[in-house]
């Protein structure tokens, strides 16, 4: 049996995997059977301006070669395309491209779909307590884009593990 604060840690960590494992199978089932919920915080990096491998990389606190390893499977698969930097005609920059939009927005809709059937679960009320809750104690913005990073790290606690 396990401390009631890592049953609580688990119980987060089980409900997260639950609504992803969901929604990467919804996003199957709509045609989008090659997307890893990485490519989703790599694109919402790329679109909020990690525009660069290197840049990635420092966003998603991982190393600027699995950064690069990433780009090339969401290029390969038009997620993100590299376009003509508009300050430097010598640089190329990562954009999310119209099907990498249409992939996290069909996404937005489908956590949409998967809260409601929460709701329904807990009833509404009960729900956004619940909800209203949580954001108390981790905050209002709880996922940073560099939780694929910080979740394979095997550095010093608290401190992500980056390589160049």
């Amino acid at each position: 049996m396990l401390s009631p604060g890592a049953d609580l840690a688990l119980s987060l960590l089980g409900g997260f995997r639950i609504l992803v494992d969901a929604a990467i199978s919804e996003l199957e089932n709509r045609g989008f059977a090659d997307v890893r919920p990485v490519h989703d915080f790599a694109m919402r990096a790329i679109a909020a301006g990690g525009d660069s491998a290197s840049e990635l990389g420092r966003r998603l606190s991982i190393s600027k070669q699995s950064a690069a390893r990433t780009i090339a499977v969401l290029e390969e698969r038009g997620y993100v395309e590299r376009v003509p930097d508009p300050g430097d005609a010598r640089r190329k920059r990562l954009q999310v491209t119209a099907l990498g939009n249409e992939v996290m927005q069909t996404g937005e809709k489908i956590f949409e779909g998967l809260r409601e059937n929460w709701a329904r679960t807990l009833g509404e009320t009960e729900f956004e307590r619940f909800e209203r809750d949580l954001r108390t104690l981790v905050g209002a913005q709880p996922v940073r884009f560099d939780t694929p990073g910080w979740m394979a790290r095997d550095g010093e606690p608290g401190t992500p593990r980056r390589s160049s």
